[in-house]
């Protein structure tokens, strides 16, 4: 590959000799696969099937984003992090989910909205793909936030300046990925004139990625 060439990352679909599924969720399955690698290598990886995610980078007039603290009982710690949900209502559009989200755990709704970025939230072991969202012109629904359930019913909202999180990010005092991949987007972003923003329907091929080859949890299958 030529260095010139634009940075990107390849998909890839290996021939998979054997699968079973040891643990089959309620959010997500796992998966075992025998996979032979290009090289010949066989190996056995276990893969959190994962329906994928969105969240939303909500920035107001003074370039403060938007914080909920939320506890993760995985990680046993209350966490700062932007609004954000999973794609677990078959086939809803990414973008509708993201506004759902906003509307649910912050009781807002914006006017604008761009992609600001779309990672792998840990594919050494996941196929969650996330989406993350930038929405601006940001104001109250008009049924206000609703009450919340089980991690969601106490949820303190924040209102941070931009810089102070990315100076929180850097200290090592937020964890959320969230948070840091979604923060420092941001302010990348911000500091390129908002030049590499996406519309809001940019294609997602990597998700599209993992659909064709059944790496997307689906919610609707029976249980």
């Amino acid at each position: 590959m030529a260095e010139s060439a634009p940075l990107a990352d390849e998909p890839s679909s290996p021939e998979v000799v054997a699968t079973s599924t040891p643990f089959a969720g309620r959010i997500w399955d796992v998966r075992r696969e025998q996979v032979r690698l290009p090289h010949g290598q066989t190996v056995t990886r276990d893969v959190i099937i994962h329906p994928g995610a969105v969240g939303v980078i909500a920035l107001d007039d003074q370039d403060r984003v938007l914080l909920v603290r939320q506890y993760r009982h995985p990680v046993g710690m209350y966490l700062w992090e932007p609004p954000a949900g999973l794609l677990d209502l078959p086939g809803e559009d990414p973008l509708l989910t993201a506004q759902r989200e906003l509307v649910e755990e912050a009781g807002l709704v914006a006017q604008s909205w761009w992609v600001l970025a779309d990672w792998f939230n840990s594919p050494g072991g996941s196929s969650e793909g996330f989406r993350c969202y930038l929405a601006r012109g940001i104001s109250p629904a008009p049924q206000g936030r609703p009450v919340g359930d089980a991690e969601e019913y106490d949820m303190p909202m924040r209102w941070v300046p931009l810089d102070d999180v990315v100076a929180g990010i850097l200290a090592g005092g937020l964890h959320n990925p969230l948070t840091v991949a979604g923060c420092l987007a941001a302010r990348a972003a911000r500091d390129a004139g908002w030049e590499p923003l996406r519309h809001a329907q940019a294609p997602w091929p990597a998700r599209e990625h993992l659909q064709s080859g059944g790496r997307v949890y689906d919610p609707g299958a029976g249980r």
